[in-house]
């Protein structure tokens, strides 16, 4: 997934706000959309992106993001 992750990253912009979309791609499993968004929060961690907008899904029995937001910093 990080690969993923981190191709999404290098086609961004730097600082402009960009959605994590899970349609039409693997991303479609909440499963898959809550990990690829937990590397972004990563990346933060890292200095690399800034999150902008995280939703957390309702009504799963695990706390899953369900939509993300991500500023490229650098």
């Amino acid at each position: 997934m990080t690969s993923l992750v981190r191709s999404i990253y290098l086609e961004s912009e730097i600082g402009v706000p960009t959605d994590l979309d899970a349609a039409g791609t693997t991303l479609e499993n909440p499963y898959v959309y809550d990990s690829a968004a937990r590397d972004l929060k990563a990346m933060a961690d890292e200095g690399l992106v800034k999150i902008v907008r995280e939703q957390v899904r309702h009504g799963l029995p695990d706390r899953l993001i369900g939509h993300i937001s991500f500023a490229r910093l650098r």
